[in-house]
Parts: C-alpha cells; structure tokens; sequence
C-alpha cells in the first residue's frame, strides 16, 4: 500500500478527492445549486420553467429563464471553493493571469467555438442535410442570450473543468486522471438528454477532454468557458439547430429541414454527428501537440502544497514570526 501511494498518489491528497467521492461530492454541490435557484427566482419573483412546456412563455422569456436556472451552480461551487480553506487556491482558475485567463483567450475561446461550429452546419447545408432560413434578429436579445448561455455553459465548466479537476489533480500524480474522470462525468450529465447515442456520448467526452486540456497545458478556464458557450450558442440561438437534444424556443435562424448526415443528427444536433466527433478529436491532437513542441509548462496549483509528509517543519512556509505556517492539505 505504501508502494502504491508513492507511486500514484501526491502528498496534497485529501480523503475527499478519491474518485467515488469526489464525483458524489460534485452531485451533492449540483443538487443545493438547484434548490439555490430555486431560493433566487422566488426571491426576485420569477417563474420557473417547465423544460417540457416552452410554450408557457415567449421563446425569449423561455431560453433566457432555462439558461438562467444554472446561476444556483456557480453561488454553490463558488461556496464550495471559498468556505474550506484546502479548496481556496482552486479560485486561481477562475481569476484572470497572463497566460490563457485573458482577453486574447476569450477571444480565442468564441472564434474557436463559433468555428467548429459553423463549419459543421455549412457542410450539412451544403450536403443537402440541413435547410434554414431568416427567423429574426433582435441585437439586445442576442446579447441577453449569450449572458444567459454564459452562465449555463461556465456552471458546468466550473462543475467539471475546475472543481472536479482539481480535486482528482490534488490527489493523483497523473493528471490524465483528472482529464479522464472529469470528462467521463461530463459525458454522463448529458445521459438523459433527448437523443443520446454513442456518437453523441464520444463527442462530449471528446470534447471535455479537449477543455481539460485548455486548463492543464494554458491555465485557461476562460477558454473553455468561451469555447463552450459559443458552441452551444451557435447551434442553439445562431442557427436554431437542436443543442444536445434540446430546440431553442428563439434563435436567429430557423431550422427548416433536417436530416442524419456526417456533420449532422436530426435529434442531438452537430453534437450527435461523426463529423463533429472528428473535428474534435484533430483540434484535440492539436492543442496537445503544439503544447508538447512548444515545452510548455503545465498549470498545477497543488505544486506548492505537493511536500513529502514527513519533511521537517521548518522545510515549510514561515509566518511574519519566524514559526512553520500550518498546511491546510495535509489530512
């Protein structure tokens, strides 16, 4: 057992980064992020929607309530890093820095996320796949969506690519668990979506290991943030097409006609086709390869806090008066 810890396991490690408890603790955060929106809509008096009734509202008033409902995610996982004092240094991914937290990582993120996109409908319409036509264009709306999408798309990624990430990066030595894990549970929120299928369910765990990546090898939330949000304002509010499953009440385009093709699913959307698998999958072996010509160095926050167990105190940090500080990672 010994051998084995020094072998897998870091020093940082804490009891509740294991991988069973690390993914129950996640669910249970998700769960009161739920009843948190729940508190926030009552509290500003708005309606909860009923995701199988878009027609209670208008299609605007729908999208923007249904994207809406994950603000709960963010107070609760922002709890979740704040109050125990071994999760704080998680906050450093979320806070802006030089290397991918920043603007040209937004940007990077949103043309990214538009792009492999875009390419996708633009194919499956020019393969006769996909028919659309002009709905409407309401910039302050357009605008108001995005925010919305934003907080739906950044709630998961805080979910997956920063809270449960950086607990499996906490407790095993090889990163390659984390990005699995967090990409395996990422595929598995979207089980019950309309239409799943294993083309679907490659495309998402393809995809969450591509973010992961933006975090392990740029130190970047921010850009898959961006990149998410954009990928799935693109299909859903740009070009009205189904976003894992799920028809936008209000988008710019309208979908006229649709048809399985290689770059496209008339149920789960660009996420359900080979095509889109594909493109991520070459943009995935691309950001790894350009990491690895380049050397870059890779974000670990826990490198600090990484020390053998039984090194002498005064190997530690020292307070203002010359004493070991106490560390907050030892369990």
């Amino acid at each position: 057992m010994e051998e084995f810890k020094k072998r897998y396991l870091r020093n940082s490690r804490m009891l509740t980064d294991m991988i069973p408890i690390a993914i129950v603790w996640s669910f249970l955060i998700m769960a009161l992020g739920t009843m948190i929106t729940s508190w926030v809509y009552r509290l500003f008096g708005l309606p909860e929607v009923d995701m199988t009734r878009p027609d209670d509202f208008p299609g605007f008033t729908y999208m923007t309530l249904a994207y809406l409902q994950f603000i709960g995610l963010w107070v609760a996982f922002g709890l979740a890093m704040v109050i125990p004092k071994a999760n704080r240094p998680m906050l450093k991914d979320i806070l802006p820095n030089r290397r991918g937290n920043s603007l040209r990582g937004i940007a990077f993120g949103i043309l990214a996320g538009f792009a492999c996109n875009a390419v996708c409908i633009a194919l499956s319409i020019a393969l006769g796949d996909v028919g659309i036509s002009f709905a409407e264009f309401n910039i302050l709306n357009m605008l108001v969506l995005y925010v919305a999408v934003l907080i739906q798309s950044g709630a998961e990624e805080i979910t997956d690519r920063l809270f449960l990430y950086e607990k499996l990066r906490r407790r095993y030595k090889s990163p390659w668990v984390a990005i699995i894990v967090n990409s395996l549970v990422f595929m598995a929120m979207h089980l019950p979506n309309p239409g799943i299928t294993a083309v679907s369910c490659a495309q998402i765990f393809v995809v969450g290991v591509l973010f992961s990546l933006f975090v392990y090898y740029f130190d970047s939330l921010w850009v898959a943030i961006f990149f998410h949000t954009t990928w799935n304002y693109t299909q859903n509010i740009i070009f009205g097409c189904p976003n894992s499953g799920n028809v936008s009440a209000y988008s710019m385009f309208r979908l006229d006609a649709a048809a399985s093709g290689p770059f496209f699913d008339p149920v789960f959307g660009v996420e359900g086709s080979v095509g889109a698998v594909l493109i991520l999958i070459a943009l995935t072996v691309a950001v790894f390869a350009y990491a690895n010509k380049k050397h870059l160095q890779t974000q670990d926050i826990w490198a600090e806090f990484d020390v053998p167990r039984d090194a002498a105190p005064s190997a530690g940090p020292m307070d203002s008066e010359g004493a070991p500080k106490p560390r907050h990672f030892a369990e």
